[in-house]
């Protein structure tokens, strides 16, 4: 059985905006990936110290997450 989860990390400025998040579809800011990831995998979220924070999604999840957004650059 294969549990590898992909890591999307977040960092926020102080004032708590998304200023970097890895595998953002390029439809979509660093904020509106975020608030999209919440919405449908808050509870894949863990906040870190230092103004960071991570979603662990399974591979197929992400493409399914990312796959409305990336057919839109296309």
């Amino acid at each position: 059985m294969d549990n590898q989860k992909v890591i999307i990390h977040a960092r926020f400025n102080p004032s708590g905006v998304v200023i970097e998040i890895s595998e953002r579809p390029e439809a979509l800011s660093p904020q509106d990936w975020f608030n999209y990831l919440s919405e449908h995998a808050a509870l894949s979220y863990q906040a870190l110290a230092g103004g960071r924070g991570v979603f662990r999604l399974d591979p197929a999840q992400l493409a399914e997450f990312k796959s409305p957004f990336d057919s839109k650059a296309a």
